[in-house]
């Protein structure tokens, strides 16, 4: 059962990471382009990679929350869930 479960917190961890790293070239593409990002099809990638890590942000977090912030609400969610996840997986594998 451990086994199992470490297997599956592994998983669960490589999506994360891969939402987090999208939110972060996500987050260096729009300080490079500023007001251009939309246009940016390497950021249009990025902004449907992490479109499920904003879209539980925005259920989890308040309503009237800046919808600019979301990501950067996003990017600390995901980087909270892996980090858990690690703790996790290294209590059940010790």
């Amino acid at each position: 059962m451990d086994e199992f479960a470490l297997f599956l917190i592994s998983i669960v961890r490589a999506v994360v990471e891969v939402a987090l790293l999208s939110l972060l070239g996500q987050g260096a593409l729009a300080m490079l382009t500023g007001s251009r990002r939309a246009e940016n099809p390497i950021y249009r990638l990025f902004e449907i990679v992490a479109r499920p890590a904003t879209a539980l942000a925005r259920r989890l977090l308040p309503l009237g929350l800046a919808e600019r912030r979301l990501s950067a609400w996003a990017f600390f969610l995901m980087l909270t869930l892996w980090l858990s996840l690690a703790y996790f997986k290294h209590r059940l594998a010790g």
